[in-house]
């Protein structure tokens, strides 16, 4: 009964020190390893030239938040007035001046609406192209900021109206 087993156990030694496959990996150093991890990585990307396309997009979005900006100046004073005299809640005049608050609002929504629609632009890339070019980044980032500039405005105006009328 002893030889079987070791015969069982010489021939799994004998398979272990069987030579490999291949040759043995080299302890020489690698190309990787020859680079300096002091060097910088520059972490710019080249701009390069926006989309004529999206360029056009960006511009008719901002001639239309622009535009808006006219018809904003001139509901905020037609809402001003009447939430200046306006009498207690739910009085005539207060009524007239909620009326001309809600105008204000619409008309507040051409604003934010070009905003959904310059976020869209970037988002729409994003999905279909996976990424936005830099430059078309910075193209989309520079009108989101024009229109913030013209909605904040308008936004404190709003917000400064109801807050008369709660008084």
């Amino acid at each position: 009964m002893r030889s079987p087993l070791a015969l069982l156990a010489l021939l799994m030694i004998a398979g272990c020190s069987t030579p490999g496959t291949g040759p043995e990996p080299s302890l020489a150093p690698r190309a990787a390893e020859a680079i300096d991890p002091r060097v910088p990585i520059p972490d710019t990307v080249p701009a390069g030239q926006a989309d004529p396309a999206l360029a056009r997009q960006i511009d008719a979005l901002l001639a239309e938040a622009r535009a808006g900006e006219a018809a904003f100046s001139a509901r905020e004073a037609e809402a001003s007035r009447p939430a200046a005299t306006a009498g207690p809640a739910s009085s005539e005049s207060w009524v007239a001046a909620q009326q001309a608050l809600s105008r204000l609002v619409e008309q507040f929504g051409v604003t934010t609406r070009v905003a959904a629609d310059v976020d869209a632009l970037a988002s729409g890339r994003l999905e279909s192209n996976r990424w936005i070019n830099p430059a078309d980044r910075d193209s989309i980032a520079r009108a989101a900021m024009a229109v913030a500039a013209i909605s904040e405005p308008q936004a404190a105006a709003i917000a400064q109206i109801r807050e008369t009328l709660e008084r």
